[in-house]
């Protein structure tokens, strides 16, 4: 049976593109047959920047499922929350057709990693939050954080949002491309990891290495 996981962050920037990308390339070097799948896309026409960055770094060509949408179901041009760009561009956002996609890749692949849009708390209607797509759906989680200055109350608000909502985490990723301040950086990921010791006994925290890939040739 196919696993399916959703990929999130503790804020906008976390670098989630980034690491379902190395986490997807991963679990493929180790066997896997896993495929990404990007939750709600915004900020792009007719296909998923996030989606080529997944493949870039898994060192692999669009896939037929990325060629015909599969892996990038909604797509809306504003680079904003889900709701606002689905309101600019007068469409609606079915929850629906992200789940046909999903399972029709689950039915292909052994993991599916879904990349989210924004952080946890954005909102895809007034009264329905990221969140609470995985939540309603039991899908495991795996949480983006990082050490940048105040990523600290980031990780915690999100982390207590998941424990709240009885969410199981799967994994938490520590993205070490923003490591510019050593002294911050290793405290925060020791605090990090001790908090996860008490509170998500189950849950692994992975440090996901710089990469650094070549350029696009135009």
């Amino acid at each position: 049976m196919s696993q399916v996981y959703f990929l999130s962050g503790i804020d906008t920037d976390a670098g989630k593109s980034y690491c379902a990308g190395w986490l997807a390339r991963e679990w493929a070097r180790a066997g896997k047959n896993v495929i990404t799948q990007k939750f709600i896309q915004t900020g792009n026409c007719e296909y998923s920047e996030d989606i080529e960055l997944h493949r870039r770094i898994m060192g692999i060509p669009l896939q037929e499922a990325d060629l015909d949408h599969t892996t990038a179901p909604l797509i809306y041009s504003y680079p904003c929350s889900p709701q606002l760009a689905a309101r600019l561009d007068k469409r609606d956002i079915p929850l629906d057709v992200i789940e046909a996609s999903t399972e029709k890749l689950a039915a292909q692949y052994d993991v599916v990693i879904i990349e989210g849009a924004g952080g946890l708390m954005v909102p895809l209607t007034d009264e329905y939050l990221t969140i609470d797509y995985p939540a309603d759906r039991k899908i495991p989680l795996i949480l983006v954080v990082h050490g940048a200055l105040g990523s600290i109350n980031h990780a915690l608000l999100s982390l207590e949002a998941v424990k709240r909502r009885g969410m199981e985490l799967a994994y938490v990723l520590y993205n070490t491309c923003f490591d510019d301040d050593s002294l911050i950086a290793d405290d925060t990921f020791g605090f990090i990891g001790r908090y996860l010791a008490r509170e998500f006994p189950e849950t692994e925290l992975i440090k996901v290495p710089r990469i650094f890939l070549p350029q696009q040739k135009n």
